[in-house]
């Protein structure tokens, strides 16, 4: 795979679908980001969940800096996928 993903993973739904929505704005990106809830291991109750935007970069273009500084701005961070 020559693609390189990123994993956002931020505290709420809303978050996320925010950070998913501005994405293309900022980093140029022309893959649409996926959320998905990622419940924490052991957790049932929805307020125990994270929620993941999930970036598809096949270009390369992103820089891990800035994004680790832009998941930041919504309290959140990168992980490897």
């Amino acid at each position: 795979m020559d693609d390189e993903t990123h994993l956002l993973v931020l505290p709420d739904r809303e978050s996320a679908r925010e950070a998913a929505e501005q994405l293309a704005d900022r980093f140029g990106t022309t893959e649409e980001p996926q959320v998905v809830r990622d419940a924490l291991a052991g957790e049932d109750d929805a307020e125990d969940a994270q929620w993941l935007v999930v970036v598809v970069d096949p270009a390369r273009r992103i820089d891990r800096a800035e994004l680790e500084a832009y998941a930041a701005a919504w309290d959140g961070w990168v992980e490897a996928p």
